[in-house]
């Protein structure tokens, strides 16, 4: 191929050759998309409209559940076009926007679950400081700073693999347009483009999970001196699915982004990819949220709220 600074295209890596696998891998995207989409506008409805969920936990929620509908909606709803229409191919300019947003969300994930970290630290091991250190003032300074950070930390990445000539192939190896299967493709030096990957990528995810387990570990031997059973419980319950979906999150894109490119398959980079792009965006609102008793109530209260207005609105039709 003609040695180029930007292809017209590039062709996405297809889940399968056979149509009825595509079908499949169509049908199981869609599905866990709806999933996605419905249960993160109900978290985002739930919180906007009940003015007892307007705290800061609830603040990062909300913001969590919008980043998780952004984050799906990126990559999933194109991997599912091109299967059920057969074809394979992105655009240079849907390239570079997809890897710009790709790279946001996620930075911006990781930015978010450590800040929601460190709200269930002053909210159980200080909570008579609650008030003041998680203001709503402080609150829109840590969301607005995970957003603006991480896009900056994006516009550094896609201005740093863009700016490569891609000689190779045009074959993304992987169902959206990502770093390290784009440098594959580079016929340049990108021992630069490593060094900064490793660079942030090291400094994002290690500052992150020192944060978290620091945390954490505070927050145990707070919720350890709890005296009541069910004190522990609930306090745990809270936490743990936190620090699990965190784990895997930073594990599976860590692996992506800082493993060694010359060893990775085809079939884990897949894997991962999965994992990090559209599991969290999928089990976020049944972890955090769904299964809060807060939200449930919140939630019946809208329901048979619409329900009544329904009735007047249908017995008020009936008496016309």
């Amino acid at each position: 191929m003609k040695n180029q600074t930007s292809m017209p295209e590039f062709l996405l890596l297809g889940f399968s050759d056979i149509w009825e696998l595509q079908i499949l891998h169509f049908t199981v995207f869609l599905v866990v998309y709806l999933a996605a989409l419905i249960g993160n506008l109900l978290i985002i409805i739930v919180i906007a409209f009940d003015r007892h969920l307007h705290t800061p936990m609830y603040f990062f929620l909300i913001n969590l559940s919008f980043l998780d509908l952004c984050y799906i909606s990126v990559t999933v709803p194109k991997s599912m076009a091109n299967s059920l229409m057969n074809i394979r191919t992105i655009s240079f300019s849907g390239c570079v926007t997809q890897l710009f947003l790709v790279v946001t969300f996620a930075i911006t994930e990781l930015a978010l679950l450590t800040v929601m970290a460190y709200d269930r630290y002053i909210a159980i091991c200080r909570p008579l400081h609650y008030g003041v250190l998680m203001n709503r003032g402080k609150c829109t300074q840590m969301a607005a700073g995970a957003w603006l950070s991480s896009m900056m930390c994006a516009m550094i990445h896609t201005g740093n693999t863009f700016r490569l000539h891609f000689c190779r192939s045009n074959v993304v190896s992987q169902f959206f347009c990502n770093i390290p299967q784009l440098l594959k493709l580079a016929c340049g030096e990108t021992r630069v483009n490593d060094i900064v990957m490793l660079v942030l990528g090291s400094a994002a995810a290690v500052s992150c999970f020192v944060f978290i387990v620091v945390s954490y570990i505070h927050i145990f031997f707070t919720v350890m001196r709890i005296p009541s059973e069910q004190g522990r419980y609930k306090a745990f319950s809270t936490c743990l699915p936190h620090l699990i979906v965190f784990c895997l999150f930073l594990g599976t894109s860590t692996l992506t982004y800082m493993g060694p490119r010359s060893k990775s398959s085809k079939a884990l980079d897949l894997v991962t990819a999965v994992i990090y792009s559209v599991v969290p965006p999928t089990l976020n609102p049944i972890i955090y949220s769904l299964r809060n008793n807060e939200i449930k109530g919140a939630l019946r209260k809208i329901i048979k709220r619409l329900y009544i207005r329904v009735k007047i609105l249908s017995d008020f039709m009936d008496c016309n």
